[in-house]
């Protein structure tokens, strides 16, 4: 009768084994950027937060005031007039998306000459300065001479001066923004249009789908991506609107045209340069801070729901 020994196993310890330390190579190379995020990002909205608690004297030096900038702030209807015009300027604004996946679907069109053309006249008022482009459009606003009363005049339509009377300037300049942000949308959907399969197109014509079916069955839901990343822009960049404003309504800013059609922006620029109110201005920063905080994160909430992912 022969026995078989089994080999004796050393004991398993039960102590993990110790995760490996890289040591400082990774923080060596994140420093850099994290350095400047912290320098040029965060410290200037912390030192800003601190501005907005306190009172500047005459002479240089600050004291502390607790929430007084922001019960001033409040308690003035300037605030909820430039709330309410930034609003309607980025409302505005927006629906240069929709107009964009027209003329970007329409630019590929397969076969189109001169496509490439047409995006470059697109995206000339995007990178055309502000100032050139808010004086055209003075010229074409000009309630006496201009081209908009002229065209207007043509239909029987008294067209009003439209820089210079309260409510129509503030829509005079959104659609200028309008028009010179349409441009760079469609250089955005138009690289999101390059990466739709275009097999996906040939087999809804074979099942009979037709252009507006196809359009709306695949082109939309496919640059979903897209249209979620402009609209995040759009929305940061209208909330920061000053320099067309600016531009367009003239360098008068005590008339009561710019008071009617002042932006967020422009408010602080009036507290901060014009009354020498930094306190304030830094409330104002404040408020714009946390407005387009919450309104990018809405809309990244909502667009869980609706954005297409692969």
């Amino acid at each position: 009768m022969t026995t078989t020994t089994q080999p004796v196993r050393a004991p398993s310890s039960d102590k993990p084994k110790k995760p490996r330390r890289d040591g400082f190579w990774p923080w060596l190379f994140v420093a850099p950027l994290g350095i400047g995020i912290a320098v040029f990002y965060l410290w200037p909205i912390v030192q800003t937060a601190w501005f907005s608690l306190t009172e500047f004297g005459v002479f240089g030096g600050t004291t502390f005031t607790g929430l007084s900038n922001y019960q001033e702030l409040f308690s003035n209807g300037d605030l909820y007039k430039a709330i309410g015009n930034t609003l309607l300027y980025t409302a505005i604004v927006l629906l240069n998306v929709p107009i964009a996946v027209v003329v970007a679907s329409l630019l590929n069109t397969p076969g189109l000459r001169g496509a490439s053309v047409y995006r470059v006249l697109y995206f000339l008022p995007y990178v055309a300065m502000p100032t050139a482009v808010a004086m055209v459009w003075r010229i074409i606003f000009n309630g006496d001479f201009g081209v908009l009363n002229r065209v207007l005049g043509w239909f029987g339509i008294d067209g009003p001066y439209w820089i210079s009377t309260p409510g129509a300037a503030i829509v005079a300049v959104s659609v200028v923004g309008l028009w010179s942000s349409i441009g760079f949308s469609v250089i955005v959907l138009g690289a999101g249009l390059k990466q739709i399969p275009p097999e996906l197109y040939e087999a809804a014509e074979l099942d009979g789908a037709s252009r507006w079916r196809q359009f709306r069955s695949i082109t939309v839901p496919l640059l979903t991506p897209s249209i979620a990343f402009l609209s995040v822009v759009t929305v940061i960049a209208g909330f920061q609107l000053f320099d067309m404003l600016y531009a367009v309504l003239g360098t008068t800013n005590m008339n009561a045209t710019v008071f009617d059609s002042m932006s967020l922006v422009y408010l602080f620029y009036q507290a901060g340069f014009v009354t020498n109110d930094k306190g304030l201005a830094a409330a104002v920063a404040m408020v714009v801070l946390v407005l387009v905080a919450v309104a990018t994160a809405i809309q990244f909430r909502l667009q869980k729901k609706w954005v297409h992912v692969d």
